[in-house]
């Protein structure tokens, strides 16, 4: 009777005849062009899905184009490894590395040919060890001691070139930062972009985190990825060739089948850590292993807002109120990073048992390849030194190759942290640019039509330079979409001193920040002259970080006042004039440095304005409630001296002393309504006297009015007596 079932081979037999299948060009060309399709497939649904995104939020941002307000460091809540981080990237990667010719880019060949160095040297320290490990076998002791001098000669390069690769590294994050925040810096303090960050758009709302803190992560993160990654690419591909030479490529391909399959099973179980170190940043404290560092967002913005309203706080009591705000920013940022660190757990498990056990596994059955089944032509025979050698140099090899693929799979998490990073550097250029070009995003919390507010907000007016300053049917709208004076007109020509006044709120000194170029021109047509020839002095002068000297000639250098060829001694005249000439001794000379706004007192710091006005010497100035601090003489000796040095005055006060200054005034009613008319200063001042003299009278006519009833009572009783 026939057997029905023929006898099982050995296992050697059915793993031959397995890896000769796996091994066939036929099955290896499907297996490809499997892998190929599955790859293509994936892109394409990674593109439409992308597409879908972006459509999204073309919709979103038609349907809610005033009133959005974005997140920084997120868009739509996502940051993924996709397109939108590639380009991203790319545009980030411009900056840093900028050309062939750049210092960054050398440094980083300089960097890669270390990488090389480390690679080469790790393949003959592979070999090395084998001999070492096969010589001690032997008991070849010559060969064992010749081995092990050249150990510790290798030695001296490998570990200068580990050293190197640390300082290429770190030196690479200085410098890609140092030509990013050149970049951010250019824009940021460039067209009123920080003003605009600031006080018209709601995107950024810690734009001092986004170019500092969030600049250095995103360099260091950098630098990082590449050593991470461009090493671990190089050492697999050595490595791998080097094994194929000594295991065969069929042996090879099923190890490299199993591990490509592990990891991707390890990718698609990766947690999206790139959207959570995103809300991390935003939430504003970034926890490490072992130490927690406060950067600024979210956390620090409220804690600055306790520092800013201090005063009021305390008048208020509110202190309670302000530690429950805190206590609730503070432990939800907490929630947020326990979260993360528990995701961390089961992910860290599975990438070190998949990483470090199961591929280690496939090592060891790959490296005993040439020892049970020796490839053809290369028979183990019977040394066993050889094959020591063999085994130990092939499982080296196979370490390190695993160890590379490791760092790769590893390296993941770090590119998600990286498009975190990535996400909120870009959004803060785009906002930039946005902002630069007039695009704002502002909530509008206006009482009126929204619809109505958002139409003028959406509209452009004209701004034409001239010699003199006319506004032509110029709307005064506020940031958030308040419209103050719908139709703004007046004109001021060299000689016209102009005097605003009006109640609070009513668009006075939204007037200077659209003569200022800080708001835009909403509509109508908008004369000044070149910003040169304009001077502005705030109720809080603006001292900077410098010398006295720099105080007075600020934003000049002190070439620009030599160029100018002003001296010291000019300075100390024009302090003279405002009374400040002692300053400069009691202040230990021109060259002394101080933080100037808690060195000098209020009306101190109104007459360094009034004689940084007299140094520049403009055209046109704009004075904001400039002697609000200072006596009535300084006063006089201020407004006097501006015009007999030629300046036109624009000046926002309700001092009554202020007039005789101006001839002409512009005056708000608080309702949308101005007039703007010649201003005779004593017929003003004379009517003005006669209304408070009214007024007084009007406040006594009660108590006259009691009074005399009292007398017709006191007639009344007397005549009654009498009869």
């Amino acid at each position: 009777m026939p057997a029905v079932f023929s006898k099982p081979g050995s296992t050697q037999e059915v793993l031959g005849q397995l890896l000769r299948t796996l091994s066939d060009t036929r099955f290896r060309n499907g297996v490809y062009v499997a892998i190929a399709g599955l790859i293509a497939t994936r892109v394409y649904q990674a593109h439409q899905a992308t597409k879908r995104r972006r459509e999204q939020q073309a919709r979103e941002e038609t349907n809610n184009k005033q009133s959005r307000i974005r997140a920084p460091g997120k868009k739509n809540g996502r940051v993924e490894v996709d397109l939108v981080f590639f380009e991203r990237l790319q545009y980030l990667l411009k900056i840093v590395i900028p050309g062939l010719r750049s210092k960054e880019f050398w440094m980083l060949m300089l960097h890669s040919a270390f990488l090389v160095f480390r690679t080469i040297l790790s393949v003959y320290i592979a070999a090395l060890d084998g001999r070492i490990v096969s010589a001690l076998v032997r008991g070849r002791g010559k060969d064992f001691l010749t081995g092990l001098m050249w150990w510790m000669a290798v030695a001296i390069p490998a570990t200068y070139t580990n050293s190197m690769l640390s300082f290429m590294q770190s030196k690479l994050a200085i410098q890609f930062r140092t030509r990013l925040t050149k970049h951010i810096h250019d824009r940021y303090l460039s067209d009123m972009t920080f003003y605009g960050i600031s006080n018209l758009d709601d995107r950024i709302k810690n734009a001092d985190q986004c170019v500092t803190v969030d600049t250095q992560k995103f360099c260091q993160s950098l630098a990082e990825i590449y050593s991470n990654l461009a090493k671990p690419l190089l050492d697999i591909v050595i490595y791998n060739y080097q094994l194929r030479q000594n295991v065969g490529g069929r042996f090879l391909f099923l190890a490299n089948i199993v591990v490509h399959a592990s990891a991707w099973v390890l990718r698609a179980l990766t947690p999206p850590f790139g959207k959570m170190v995103a809300e991390e940043q935003r939430l504003e404290l970034v926890l490490t292993a072992f130490s927690a560092d406060n950067v600024q967002g979210e956390f620090r913005f409220r804690h600055s807002r306790v520092i800013e309203n201090a005063e009021e706080i305390a008048l208020y009591g509110g202190h309670e109120i302000e530690k429950s705000v805190l206590d609730r920013a503070y432990f939800g940022l907490i929630r947020h990073v326990n979260r993360i660190f528990r995701t961390r757990i089961l992910h860290g498990m599975l990438e070190d048992f998949i990483i470090k056990y199961f591929w280690g596994a496939m090592g060891l059955v790959t490296c005993a390849i040439p020892v049970f089944m020796p490839l053809k032509g290369r028979e183990a025979g019977p040394n066993l030194g050889q094959r020591t050698q063999g085994f130990i140099t092939n499982r080296r090899l196979l370490l390190n190759s695993s160890d590379a693929f490791g760092r790769i799979m590893y390296s993941y998490k770090e590119i998600t942290e990286l498009a975190g990073y990535t996400a909120r550097v870009a959004e803060l250029l785009e906002v930039f640019e946005d902002v630069k070009r007039g695009r704002f995003h502002k909530t509008l919390v206006s009482s009126a039509d929204t619809s109505e507010n958002a139409r003028v907000l959406s509209s452009r007016g004209v701004v034409v330079e001239s010699e003199a300053i006319e506004f032509t049917d110029v709307p005064i709208v506020s940031p958030n979409g308040d419209v103050l004076v719908k139709a703004l007109s007046f004109h001021v020509k060299p000689g016209m001193h102009l005097l605003i006044v009006g109640p609070n709120g009513c668009g006075k000194s939204s007037l200077f920040r659209i003569l200022g170029g800080l708001w835009p021109v909403y509509g109508g047509t908008v004369h000044k002259p070149d910003p040169s020839k304009v001077f502005y002095i705030p109720q809080r002068p603006y001292l900077s970080l410098g010398t006295l000297r720099d105080q007075i000639i600020y934003p000049h250098t002190p070439a620009d006042m030599q160029a100018r060829g002003i001296t010291d001694d000019d300075l100390l005249e024009i302090l003279k004039i405002v009374q400040l000439g002692h300053v400069v001794e009691r202040e230990g000379g021109w060259e002394t440095e101080r933080e100037w706004k808690d060195a000098l007192s209020g009306g101190d710091k109104q007459r360094i304005a009034a004689a940084r006005l007299f140094y520049h010497k403009p055209r046109y100035a704009i004075l904001d409630e400039c002697t609000s601090a200072v006596s009535m003489d300084i006063e006089r000796i201020m407004y006097t001296h501006a015009t007999e040095l030629g300046i036109t005055l624009l000046t926002v006060s309700h001092r009554a002393s202020l007039w005789k200054y101006h001839n002409y005034i512009l005056q708000y009613d608080g309702q949308g309504g101005y007039v703007f008319t010649k201003l005779d200063a004593e017929r003003r001042l004379a009517l003005q006297e006669e209304k408070q003299q009214i007024e007084q009278k009007l406040v006594e006519v009660p108590k006259l009015e009691a009074r005399l009833e009292e007398l017709r009572a006191i007639q009344a009783d007397r005549q009654e007596r009498a009869d």
